[in-house]
């Protein structure tokens, strides 16, 4: 008889991420799932704290009018609150983070419809996105010159 047995295709794919949640240190993620704001208003905020330092971030994010600036804010710091988990042993100071990756993408869409003259129905779509963000040390980064 065969030792091996043949694994299902999302048992592997369960055991690969308890795998990468179990590493010690390294980038941590945060995501926002179905963020009730259109990706192209997110995206103007995002576009803000790409790159940054997460201080230089979070001082940017605080002082920014728009209303997902408030949103991005928690995400960012949920994002150091994993990245404090996953290195227990390393300060927060000490480590100097960064704003590795931010992306926004696409939710669903919500279908509604407006009133409009002579009986006819205008299509509306109120859309959400979903935004991952990215926090690393400045010591894992490698400069190509």
């Amino acid at each position: 008889m065969e030792a091996t047995k043949k694994l299902k295709k999302s048992v592997l794919i369960r055991q690969r991420k308890e795998q990468e949640k179990a590493q010690v240190g390294g980038a941590s993620t945060a995501k926002l799932l179905n963020c009730p704001t259109s990706p192209r208003k997110m995206r103007l905020v995002v576009d803000l704290i790409r790159g940054e330092k997460v201080e230089n971030a979070l001082y940017i994010l605080k002082h920014t009018g728009k209303e997902a600036a408030i949103r991005v804010e928690k995400l960012l710091l949920s994002a150091i609150k994993n990245w404090e988990a996953k290195n227990e042993g390393a300060s927060l100071e000490d480590s100097s983070l960064y704003v590795k990756e931010v992306s926004v993408g696409g939710g669903r869409q919500l279908k509604r419809l407006r009133p409009a003259p002579q009986g006819r129905g205008y299509r509306i779509r109120k859309r959400s996105n979903h935004v991952t963000l990215v926090v690393d040390t400045l010591n894992n980064v490698t400069v190509n010159l």
